[in-house]
């Protein structure tokens, strides 16, 4: 027999394996992951910068990867979608991008047996820096890794982002500012920008340009020796001012200094009333969402004005700061306008309206249909059941009028029964009285 120690000593060897095999297996299991390299900087405007992207397969062997990468094209912008080295031997779609949309797109596959790595680099991308501030460049819900098994199995379960951040390079020439935008980082609504900038003692000329180049130099044609420039109606978007000087007949350096306009209003929106423009709800909920093309969707404001007829119409007050959807307070039975204000970065806004009716609880009618309470009965409804209604009469109205003259043909021919019966009896009592 056995002693019960050794017992125990084969159960624990017994279960350390079984425990090693498991986690072994789990190990083998774990999800892959897509990440950036490198995840984080710090970049100057005109500059370029490369980021790769890598793929960790989790101990599993891989044979294809789709990445969809998301950037903002307002602050970068793809200057090559592709790059150096990759484990990717077989592109199955050309790599595209759009810095319209700020969107990469590229697949690629590894011939059987795949690959099997933590740090399998997939593409790497040059990005161009064009604006200031910080910025993530991101992998979409699309993403797939999947596996060398005839599945097709999606083993991705991690995606990682980068943050980047966008500076301005400093002067190389005159230091320069703008008494209309004097902030580079803040999107203003002004299209007449000023610049000035200091003359150093020496310097006999300046030569000064303005575009859209984050890297633009002024050519070498004085401009004169003033220190301040004005310019009216720039279009919206990110603009550049650059300026040198030339001191004992050479020119120096160029100083650049950013602004950013954008004088356009949000796009055109109107706001959404729910349950409907014309309820018993007292307290109707509002949608309202529009985007702005440049310096982006910054906040939302709300007012109602009482237009009911019998009122005199007023206004609520002050506009208020919402978000969608909003609520609106109790409101008594009448007609409202309703009345949304779409505000972006630099200032500008766009005005959305709706009206609505509020009816006393109880039966009413809208273009939707007939309303009673919480329940709408749509109108097509309505005309069907009135249209199987009138069928009904008609039907009912067809069988009546066959069955009445069914009854009086047989009434009829009673009445001709009796009728030639009467003359029967006639007759035969004339004959016996003859």
């Amino acid at each position: 027999m056995k002693h019960p120690v050794q017992k125990f000593q084969k159960f624990s060897v017994a279960l350390s394996v079984f425990l090693f095999l498991a986690l072994s297996h789990q190990a083998k299991a774990a999800g892959a992951s897509l990440y950036f390299s490198p995840a984080e900087g710090s970049f100057f405007i005109g500059s370029t910068f490369d980021v790769s992207v890598f793929v960790n397969t989790g101990r599993n062997d891989v044979n294809a990867v789709q990445v969809d990468l998301k950037f903002d094209s307002s602050k970068l912008q793809v200057a090559s979608p592709t790059a150096g080295k990759s484990i990717i031997s077989i592109w199955i779609a050309q790599p595209t991008y759009s810095n319209t949309e700020g969107t990469i797109s590229f697949k690629g596959g590894i011939p059987t047996p795949g690959i099997n790595t933590s740090a399998g680099l997939v593409s790497t991308v040059t990005f161009r820096a064009i604006a200031p501030g910080t910025t993530t460049v991101s992998f979409l819900d699309t993403c797939q890794v999947l596996l060398n098994d005839g599945k097709g199995t999606n083993v991705l379960t991690s995606k990682a982002r980068g943050v980047y951040t966008i500076l301005i390079p400093p002067p190389e020439g005159p230091k320069v500012y703008s008494p209309t935008h004097p902030d580079q980082n803040k999107w203003y609504k002004n299209n007449n920008p000023t610049f000035s900038w200091e003359k150093e003692e020496g310097v006999t000329e300046f030569s000064y340009s303005f575009d859209q180049d984050p890297s633009g130099v002024p050519d070498n044609n004085p401009e004169g020796n003033f220190t301040s420039v004005s310019y009216s109606n720039v279009g919206d978007g990110i603009w550049y001012f650059h300026v040198k000087a030339e001191k004992d007949q050479v020119w120096g350096g160029t100083s650049h200094f950013l602004v950013q306009i954008d004088s356009s209003p949000p796009a055109a929106f109107t706001p959404i009333a729910e349950p409907g423009v014309k309820t018993s709800e007292r307290q109707p909920l509002i949608f309202f969402v529009t985007t702005d093309a440049l310096s982006g969707i910054d906040h939302y404001e709300i007012k109602y004005i009482d237009v009911t007829r019998e009122k005199e119409e007023r206004a609520t007050g002050f506009y208020i700061e919402v978000s969608s959807p909003y609520r609106l307070p109790r409101l008594d039975i009448g007609r409202y306008l309703i009345i949304v204000r779409a505000f972006d970065v630099a200032g500008n806004f766009r005005e959305g309206t709706v009206k609505i009716q509020i009816f006393p609880e109880g039966i009413f009618f809208t273009e939707k249909g007939i309303h009673y309470k919480d329940i709408i009965i749509p109108w097509i409804l309505v005309f069907l059941v009135l249209l199987i209604l009138l069928l009904l009469i008609m039907v009912l109205i067809t069988l009546f009028w066959r069955k009445r003259k069914k009854l009086t043909e047989r009434k009829k021919r009673e009445l001709e029964e009796i009728e030639e019966k009467l003359r029967s009896y006639r007759q035969n009592i004339s004959d016996k009285d003859m």
